[in-house]
C-alpha cells in the first residue's frame, strides 16, 4: 500500500512539472503581477465569402502567448461563420488568440460600478449593447467572470483609444467594419460615486472583424 501511494504521489507531481513545463514552452504562463498584463484579446474574422486573410498586431508591449503561434503575422483562411484555418499548421481555429504585458495607463474616470454577484448579467447586457454576439460575449465571460464574481464590488470600463493606439490591427484585406472591445477593471471592496459613460452600439457591415479583451488594473 505505501508502494501504491508513493508511485501515486511521484505521478502527481510528474503531471503537474509536465503541465508546467507544456506552459512555459508556448508562452502562455499565467503571470498577473503585471499591473497593465492584457489577457486573452481574441480576434474573429467575419469575411463574407471564403477570404485568405493576413493579420499583424503591432503592439507596444510583450507578446506573452498567442494561440495559432503569432510568427510574423497570422496568415488564415476565414469562413463566414468565423472559422479559420491556419496556413502555417493547417487546423482550424474559432479564433486568433494573444496575451501581452505593456505599461499602459487606461482612464478609469468613467465606468460602472457593479456588485461582485452581478457580474454576468451586467457583462451580458452592455457586451451585447456594444455589439457583441451571444457567441462572443458568452466567451468572454466564461473567461472574466472567474475573476470578478467574486469581488465586492468591480469598477468597470470599456477602453478606447487608451487600449487601440498601443495594439493597432492591421487586417488584410481591409475589413468593412471593425469593433474591439476592451475591458479595465479594478476591484473594490465599497462602491464609488463615478460617472457612467454613453456605449456606443456597433453596425457590423460587410466583412467584419471582432474583437475582445480585457485587463485587472492593480
Amino acid at each position: 500500500e505505501k508502494d501504491v501511494i508513493s508511485m501515486t504521489k511521484r505521478l502527481v507531481r510528474y503531471i503537474f512539472t509536465a503541465m508546467a513545463m507544456l506552459l512555459l514552452l508556448s508562452g502562455c504562463t499565467d503571470d498577473r503581477n503585471s499591473a497593465a498584463y492584457m489577457a486573452k484579446p481574441v480576434i474573429y474574422l467575419y469575411p463574407e465569402k471564403t477570404t485568405d486573410v493576413a493579420v499583424a498586431l503591432d503592439y507596444a508591449g510583450k507578446l506573452t502567448c498567442t494561440y495559432p503561434a503569432y510568427g510574423e503575422g497570422w496568415n488564415v483562411t476565414a469562413n463566414p461563420d468565423g472559422a479559420l484555418v491556419n496556413h502555417a499548421d493547417g487546423r482550424t481555429y474559432s479564433y486568433l488568440f494573444w496575451e501581452g504585458e505593456d505599461d499602459a495607463e487606461y482612464d478609469m474616470s468613467k465606468g460602472f460600478v457593479v456588485k461582485g454577484g452581478d457580474t454576468a448579467a451586467f457583462l451580458q447586457e452592455k457586451l451585447s449593447a456594444l455589439g457583441l454576439t451571444p457567441k462572443e460575449y458568452n466567451e468572454f465571460i466564461v473567461y472574466w467572470l472567474p475573476r470578478m464574481q467574486d469581488n465586492p464590488y468591480n469598477l468597470i470600463t470599456f477602453q478606447t483609444d487608451a487600449y487601440t493606439e498601443r495594439a493597432k490591427l492591421q487586417v488584410t484585406p481591409e475589413p468593412d467594419s471593425v469593433l474591439r472591445v476592451f475591458m479595465a477593471y479594478r476591484p473594490l471592496e465599497q462602491p464609488i460615486k463615478i460617472e457612467e459613460p454613453i456605449l456606443e452600439n456597433f453596425e457590423r457591415r460587410g466583412f467584419a472583424v471582432i474583437e475582445w479583451g480585457g485587463t485587472e488594473v492593480k
